[in-house]
């Protein structure tokens, strides 16, 4: 019995697999705007257009995908394939929502690096990084809106804020603790964490769903880790290509809340931990990923070319590079399909687990204060010429110097925010803009 066949009530008849391939082409193709906008357009058509899957059946899959560490729009992809066509049909989906967006953001990653010193190329970085600050603070009020419905999650976002800003908590551990706090407390109060205390009914379980699982799983973990382990093999374990593998699959574990909460995180750890690039660079590699297809966590994909690249032996720059890019892909895709797999089969017991719930809205509070940090940190780096990390026994803190005030930097993330803020330019038209002044600044100057 196919996967479709097994949640028949919720699909219309099942397209043909050649109609499915070329319709996620197109959606991967189209898919700009982030989250919100992907998640949006594959509602369009799957729901409203190609009538593949039912309103219902489609709330459901986002709130699984919701669930699960990694990019949801590419999992919500990936798991309403498997309800068309099984594995296949998920493989099909959660690949194509992700290839042309990887293979654009390869093409930038190589200009980027051989670029460089162009005063074009220089001047459109210049100007997107203004564009980036307010596309993550747009970020952070669209969901701190949707998180903090209490009191209680307000209390979560502020202490996540304080615990990576001034303690220099990792952020691992801020979803471990925030998980077992809302697990907890859902048991006890729902309403503190804005959930129902209605009880919902448990359906059945699928029939050899565990056998599901574990094949998917082992087959899963094989995949994952094959080319970390082929790299360590081949190149020991001080390799960078191991040291990104390593890394981004790390990473991958833990990607809750989306690529914004992610960033706060992965930046200071390849700039200040691993010193892969400079705190302006991971701005540049953020504004880049924005104007790209696919899912924002693409950004990634940058770090690892960057970071192959600039230690490339044994290898050219250039064909270190692009393994870089492909290791970095791989690991943090690979998982997040692992996960839909893996659990598909459970979803229904996943969707009325209210301490699953209260878990994953704590996680997502918690991340509010993670990309406010991230706000500031990108705020600083950018808008100032020295930043110095600086500690007082276990409290972290960043001293500025005020006379570096980048001006021109300034000026155009002003611009930015109003053509965000008051006249509601979208993402991209937001990121045109400000490129083309950016590089008539540099010329200017």
């Amino acid at each position: 019995m196919t996967a479709a066949e097994q949640t028949a009530p919720g699909i219309v008849p099942t397209p043909s697999f050649s109609e499915a391939l070329r319709v996620w082409f197109k959606i991967g193709c189209l898919s700009f705007g982030g989250p919100a906008g992907q998640i949006a357009m594959m509602h369009r058509i799957a729901v409203d257009e190609k009538k593949w899957i039912d309103e219902p059946r489609f709330l459901h899959a986002l709130n699984f995908s919701m669930l699960l560490p990694g990019p949801e729009a590419t999992q919500l992809a990936t798991y309403i394939g498997w309800l068309l066509h099984g594995v296949r049909g998920g493989l099909v989906a959660g690949i194509l929502f992700v290839l042309p967006g990887a293979l654009f953001m390869l093409g930038l990653s190589l200009l980027y690096a051989l670029g460089r010193g162009f005063p074009v190329i220089d001047g459109a970085l210049f100007g997107i990084k203004a564009a980036v600050l307010v596309i993550v603070v747009e970020a952070l009020i669209r969901i701190g809106r949707r998180a903090l419905k209490t009191q209680f999650l307000v209390m979560l976002a502020a202490l996540g804020f304080i615990g990576i800003f001034f303690f220099d908590l990792p952020f691992p551990l801020i979803v471990i603790v925030s998980a077992l706090v809302g697990y907890v407390v859902a048991r006890r109060s729902p309403a503190m964490l804005g959930l129902s205390v209605e009880t919902e009914a448990t359906p059945a379980p699928v029939a050899g769903r565990w056998r599901q699982s574990l094949v998917a799983i082992v087959v899963g973990l094989v995949l994952w880790w094959a080319p970390v382990a082929l790299a360590l093999v081949l190149l020991g374990q001080h390799h960078v290509l191991v040291g990104i593998g390593t890394f981004f699959s790390k990473l991958a574990v833990v990607s809750f809340g989306g690529a914004y909460a992610l960033m706060a995180y992965m930046a200071q750890q390849v700039v200040e931990t691993n010193g892969w690039m400079t705190a302006a660079e991971m701005v540049d590699g953020l504004g880049l990923a924005e104007t790209t297809p696919g899912p924002l966590i693409l950004v990634t994909q940058f770090v690892g070319f960057l970071a192959a690249f600039r230690d490339a032996a044994p290898f050219t720059p250039l064909t270190a590079g692009l393994l870089g890019a492909a290791m970095t892909t791989w690991v943090i895709f690979v998982p997040s399909m692992l996960w839909i797999f893996a659990g598909a089969s459970y979803v229904e017991q996943l969707r009325s687990n209210k301490a699953l719930s209260g878990a994953l809205a704590a996680i997502t509070a918690a991340v509010v204060g993670v990309i406010l940090n991230l706000s500031l940190w990108f705020a600083l780096h950018v808008l100032f010429g020295k930043v110095q990390e600086m500690h007082s026994w276990i409290v972290r803190w960043y001293a500025v110097d005020v006379s570096t005030l980048d001006v021109a930097a300034a000026g155009l993330a002003i611009i930015a925010g109003l053509l965000a803020f008051v006249f509601h330019f979208g993402l991209i038209s937001t990121i045109v803009v400000m490129a083309v002044l950016g590089v008539a600044v540099k010329m200017l100057l």
